[in-house]
């Protein structure tokens, strides 16, 4: 694709970046046909082809205007175009610097500034948001249905491990998914201690700044981001740890992007570079671990169950097939589930912000999940769990808990 960049704008390093990106799209369309929001819209607009040449205009000086950034907001992020593109599209880098210079040009209408504000300042600090959760779990009966549903139902945490092993890993603790569902951590650190791996918690550590970058929020993110690698640096320089493990896939996508996040800082690229090499999806970790766990798993765990992969898993990480084999290696039965590569339309915050497109995915996405009439739905990522739970009273867990459920089983 030929581009022009406004002379204005060539000093930037983010343009720099994005336009070999926007010059390698073909403009063939391919893309458009696995885009969620194109699939439910039909509009060329609210497809990547349309949203990149939507980017290209403005990055070439043409003023942005409101509904050019309605339509960039409605984009999940899912990065389904990254995975279809026969050119490798880079697409979510680019989705990044066009929402940042349209926003820079379109001031939001003042709800839409205070809701940001909001769920940027609430759901990135765990003390804030488990505070607001715990009340509103008490107040729930008064709550609109609507907002009653995203409360979700408290799961007992169990037991810690107490044990010591000589491998160690740490675990990002994040910021929402130890109010919601404290559960995933604590099976995480069960399933790991039973083939001798300690699960190590940094405290500082905290959200991994996936939410305030994807709310327009760069310089928070990367706040969130060097707090993170000052946290994590002792044990990885010192090689107390052998790897990050993260058992939220929309997490471990940021944290493996960390060294591109953090390309420009002096101070921190080395770190944040290497610190992305230590990352490791929960899965990813677990896959060469199979052997050690089937003997193990009760003969329950053979029923059937349904995956839903999460887009951060397969199309943001790149480890699709990965989940499904782990799984499949420890012998359990995943249902068929038609059009697997489609979102849920959890995508963070994106189901609070675009709540009507958001419920059409999941609605569609629980029909293809539950028609085979599964046991339960497995997920990997907090968001899709809470998001799925909302619309249907099928259990929806982690794939950690059910692994953890059965290792318990035969004790």
């Amino acid at each position: 694709m030929e581009t022009r960049i406004a002379p204005h704008l060539r000093s930037s390093p983010e343009v720099a970046r994005a336009e070999p990106i926007l010059r390698a799209c073909v403009h063939c369309g391919f893309c458009n046909a696995t885009c969620p929001t194109y699939q439910l819209l039909g509009d060329e607009l609210d497809g990547p082809r349309g949203r990149i040449y939507q980017i290209k205009q403005v990055m070439e000086g043409a003023a942005a205007t409101r509904l050019t950034q309605q339509h960039l907001d409605r984009c999940l992020t899912c990065r389904n175009c990254e995975t279809t593109c026969p050119s490798g599209v880079q697409y979510g880098e680019l989705l990044d610097v066009g929402r940042t210079l349209v926003n820079a040009q379109v001031r939001r209408p003042l709800h839409e500034r205070a809701v940001h504000a909001l769920l940027r300042e609430t759901l990135t600090r765990r003390w804030l948001f488990g505070f607001a959760l715990r009340l509103g779990r008490s107040v729930r009966f008064v709550l609109p249905a609507s907002l009653r549903a995203k409360m979700g139902e408290a799961r007992p945490a169990g037991d810690w491990p107490a044990r010591t092993h000589a491998r160690k890993v740490l675990l990002l603790r994040g910021c929402t998914q130890p109010a919601m569902l404290p559960s995933i951590d604590a099976a995480t650190a069960r399933v790991l201690d039973a083939i001798g791996v300690q699960v190590v918690i940094a405290s500082d550590a905290g959200c991994c700044g996936a939410i305030r970058q994807h709310l327009n929020d760069p310089s928070g993110a990367h706040h969130d981001i060097r707090r993170n690698i000052d946290a994590w640096w002792p044990l990885i320089d010192s090689g107390t740890v052998e790897a990050i493990i993260i058992n939220a896939s929309g997490c471990a996508v940021t944290v493996k992007e960390y060294g591109h996040l953090l390309s420009d800082d002096p101070q921190y690229a080395d770190k944040a570079r290497r610190i992305a090499a230590c990352a490791k999806d929960l899965s990813e970790f677990m896959l060469p671990q199979v052997s050690a766990l089937k003997s193990r798993l009760a003969a329950s765990s053979s029923k059937a169950v349904a995956l839903q992969v999460p887009c951060t898993l397969q199309h943001g990480q790149k480890l699709g097939g990965a989940l499904e084999s782990l799984l499949r290696g420890l012998g359990v039965s995943l249902t068929p589930v038609a059009e697997p590569h489609l979102c849920c339309g959890s995508a963070g915050t994106y189901s609070l912000l675009q709540s009507e497109l958001s419920y059409q995915l999941r609605d569609r996405k629980l029909a293809n999940l539950l028609c085979s009439e599964p046991t339960c739905v497995l997920s990997a990522n907090i968001g899709c769990i809470s998001h799925l739970q909302t619309g249907t009273s099928v259990p929806v867990w982690h794939w950690i808990e059910w692994l953890d459920r059965a290792l318990t089983t035969v004790k």
